[in-house]
C-alpha cells in the first residue's frame, strides 16, 4: 500500500473520480498503546467498529491481544489474522452452532449472555460428543445500565434487568469456571458518571447474588473527539473506573477489562471526497449514507472538515451533503463548515472515519469501490496527542 504525506499529496497525485480511504497506522498503535498502558485492566478491541485486517494488525502489534467479537464471522476473520489472540464472544443472542464452531474449532471461551435461555444454549453447544459438559467456560453475564450520558444508547436491545441478574448469575456460577459481570454505557459516552452509575449497578447485583466474580468487564463507550462532542480526558475515565472496581464485592484476583471500539479506531481514518455538484448551501459528493457516511445521515453525527484546495480565499460557511447514490435518504444535514467558494471539482477530506465509516459501506446503487491508502500526518482530532491533558485544579469534584 502506496503511502502519502497527507490528503492534500493524494489528491495532487491521483486526482481520484473515487473517494478514497486513507490510513494512519500511526494514530491506531498510539491510541492502542494508549489502552494497554493506561487502562488499569485489561482492553478488548471491538471488531465491530473496524474489522479491517490491517488495523487488527496494527493493533495486535501495539499490544492488544484480546478482542471482543460479535459474530461466528468475526471469530473466523480474527482467528485466521491473528492465531495467538484471545477472542471472547461479546454477542449475548448467538446461533448454537455459532457457539460450538468458536468453542470447538476456534479456542473461545468467553462468552456472553443475559438470559438463561442463552446460558442452556452455551452449556449444550459446548458438551461434548460424549455428553460431557464443559469444564472451562469462562462466562460473562450482561446486565442492562442506563445509557443517559452516551450519545447512541445501548440500553433497550441487551442485558438482564438487577431484578433478573442475581438469579443469573447463580446459575452461571454453576457451569462457569470463571464468572464475570459486563454491561454497555452506550456509545460515546461524555461523561466518566456512566460507568459509576453502572459499576453501582453491578455492585448491587453481586450482592444480592452472593457468588465469586472473576470479572468486571466495562464495556465500551470510551469516546473520540467529534465536533461538538469533546469529552474529558481519558484518564478521567480510567480513575474512576478503578477506584470504583476496587470498592466491588469480588474475588481478590478478579480481573478489570473493558471494550473499547470508537476510541482505538476513530482517529485511524479520514475519507477524500469529491464535489460533484453544488446547489447553493448544498454540496453533492461522490460518498455518502451508504458508504462511509452512514453515521452523518442516520444519527446525525458531526465530522471535522477541510477542503483540499490551495485556491479557495473565503471565509466558511456551513453546508449539507448529498451522497452519490439516487435515494433521497442519501442526505448528510451536518453542518459541515468549508469555504464560502468552493464548488463542483473540488476535494474535501472528512475526518475521524476509522471507527463505522469503512466498515458499514455498502455497494448499493453501484457505488461502494474505494482505494486505501496510506498517510502519514495527524488525524483531524486526537485524544492521545497530549493536548487534552487534565489541568492541575485544588476545585476538584469527586465522584466516588
Amino acid at each position: 500500500m502506496h503511502t502519502y504525506p497527507d490528503a492534500r499529496s493524494v489528491v495532487r497525485a491521483l486526482a481520484p473520480d473515487e473517494p478514497v480511504i486513507l490510513n494512519r497506522p500511526h494514530a491506531a498503535t498510539r491510541a492502542a498503546r494508549f489502552f494497554v498502558e493506561k487502562f488499569p485492566g485489561k482492553s478488548l478491541y471491538a471488531v465491530k467498529a473496524n474489522p479491517s485486517p490491517e488495523l487488527l494488525r496494527v493493533l495486535w502489534n501495539a499490544g492488544v491481544t484480546h478482542y471482543d467479537v460479535a459474530s461466528i464471522a468475526e471469530v473466523r476473520l480474527v482467528r485466521g489474522i491473528l492465531p495467538e489472540a484471545v477472542l471472547c464472544f461479546m454477542h449475548p443472542i448467538k446461533a448454537p452452532s455459532a457457539i460450538r464452531e468458536a468453542y470447538r474449532v476456534h479456542g473461545v471461551r468467553t462468552f456472553s449472555l443475559d438470559s438463561v435461555e442463552e446460558l442452556e444454549k452455551i452449556v449444550a453447544a459446548c458438551t461434548d460428543d460424549a455428553g460431557e459438559p464443559a469444564t472451562d467456560l469462562r462466562l460473562c453475564v450482561r446486565l442492562r445500565v442506563s445509557s443517559e450520558f452516551s450519545e447512541l444508547s445501548l440500553a433497550s436491545k441487551f442485558g438482564c434487568d438487577l431484578t433478573e441478574g442475581p438469579l443469573l448469575l447463580q446459575q452461571a456460577r454453576q457451569h462457569a469456571d470463571w464468572l464475570g459481570v459486563c454491561f454497555h454505557v452506550g456509545s460515546q459516552a461524555m461523561s466518566p458518571f456512566a460507568y459509576v452509575q453502572a459499576l453501582d449497578r453491578t455492585r448491587a447485583a453481586i450482592a444480592e447474588a452472593s457468588v465469586v466474580i472473576d470479572m468486571i468487564d466495562v464495556g465500551g463507550g470510551f469516546p473520540s473527539v467529534y465536533p461538538g462532542l469533546e469529552p474529558p480526558p481519558l484518564e478521567d475515565y480510567f480513575n474512576i473506573i478503578h477506584q470504583h472496581f476496587y470498592a466491588l464485592p469480588i474475588a481478590y484476583n478478579a480481573e478489570l477489562w473493558c471494550e473499547p471500539g470508537r476510541a482505538l479506531c476513530a482517529e485511524y481514518s479520514s475519507l477524500v471526497v469529491k464535489v460533484e455538484k453544488r446547489r447553493g448551501e448544498e454540496l453533492y459528493i461522490n460518498d455518502g449514507s451508504y458508504g462511509a457516511l452512514f453515521d452523518a445521515a442516520h444519527v446525525d453525527w458531526k465530522f471535522p472538515v477541510r477542503a483540499l484546495e490551495d485556491d479557495l480565499i473565503k471565509p466558511d460557511m456551513e453546508f449539507a451533503f448529498y451522497g452519490p447514490t439516487c435515494d433521497d435518504a442519501d442526505y448528510m444535514p451536518g453542518p459541515f463548515a468549508l469555504p464560502e467558494d468552493i464548488q463542483a471539482g473540488d476535494y474535501i477530506e472528512i475526518g475521524m472515519l476509522g471507527a463505522y465509516g469503512a466498515a458499514m459501506k455498502t455497494d448499493f446503487n453501484g457505488f461502494g469501490p474505494t482505494q486505501s491508502l496510506i498517510v502519514e500526518d495527524q488525524p483531524m482530532a486526537s485524544l492521545y496527542d497530549g493536548s487534552r491533558a487534565r489541568k492541575v485544579s485544588d476545585n476538584v469534584v469527586s465522584l466516588r
